[in-house]
């Protein structure tokens, strides 16, 4: 997680926040290896569509593949939120369509945006999490 972060600045994003690294057990599918989660924050003038392709780009640099959907993977980057956009294409919703229903996302992103506003449902990230009714564990440690 660490390098991915890192392969950041190379795609025109400044970091200005990490969340600490948090052991997640797997959600949906859930025969499988319980994963590691953080948030990061940063700054860029890069369009949305633009970040996704080189958030793509650096999993796959990586060498991570997705060969069973929500199933082990080496790295899985998503976009969560994009200042206050919304953006609703084939290839990339944002706000994250699924955030609001996530433990593993929505604990690391409280612990360095919990005044975030999901510009949809109107709530802040701690009233997200407060609500989600997402029960799975999600601990401080990896």
């Amino acid at each position: 997680m660490r390098a991915a972060i890192a392969a950041l600045g190379g795609a025109a994003v400044r970091v200005t926040q990490v969340s600490s690294f948090y052991e997640t057990e797997p959600v949906d599918f859930l025969d499988q290896a319980w994963f590691l989660n953080c948030a990061v924050e940063g700054e860029t003038d890069v369009p949305a569509m633009e970040l996704m392709r080189a958030l793509r780009g650096i999993e796959l640099r990586m060498g991570s593949k997705k060969p069973v959907a929500k199933g082990p993977r080496l790295i899985d980057m998503d976009i969560l939120l994009y200042g206050s956009e919304t953006i609703d294409t084939k290839e990339l919703q944002v706000p994250h369509p699924r955030m609001y229903l996530r433990r593993f996302v929505l604990v690391p992103l409280a612990e360095i945006a919990p005044e975030a506003v999901h510009p949809n449902l109107k709530k802040t990230v701690k009233q997200l999490l407060a609500e989600t009714p997402d029960r799975s564990t999600v601990r401080q440690g990896g």
